[in-house]
């Protein structure tokens, strides 16, 4: 059974950075396509970042230069720094891996 645990998300005020985690058992992290979405109030899910097992990593434009996509397979963990927060990163973020979900976490950015 797969399980994708996520944590570290919170309100930081713009500018500010914080680093999601996602934990995951019963599936090996570095085998899978891994990904970060983000769901802001009455809005569509959206792609945010991208890992592959290559370690090829691809971003949404709305984030590249400031977050950044990382795995540790030691913990079978990955990773979604993100810096230099702005309001509109507002959201529910979703790890994904292998087509299965997390939970989601809230991040929240005040201005």
């Amino acid at each position: 059974q797969v399980q994708l645990v996520e944590s570290g998300g919170g309100l930081v005020q713009a500018g500010g950075s914080l680093r999601l985690s996602c934990a995951a058992s019963g599936r090996t992290v570095s085998s899978y396509v891994a990904s970060w979405f983000r769901q802001a109030p009455g809005k569509q899910r959206e792609l945010v970042a991208v890992i592959i097992p290559s370690g090829n990593t691809n971003y949404a434009d709305s984030v590249k230069g400031r977050f950044t996509i990382s795995r540790d397979n030691a913990k079978n963990t990955m990773y979604l720094q993100m810096n230099n927060l702005k309001p509109e990163d507002t959201a529910v973020y979703y790890c994904n891996i292998g087509r299965s979900w997390g939970q989601g976490i809230q991040v929240t950015v005040s201005s």
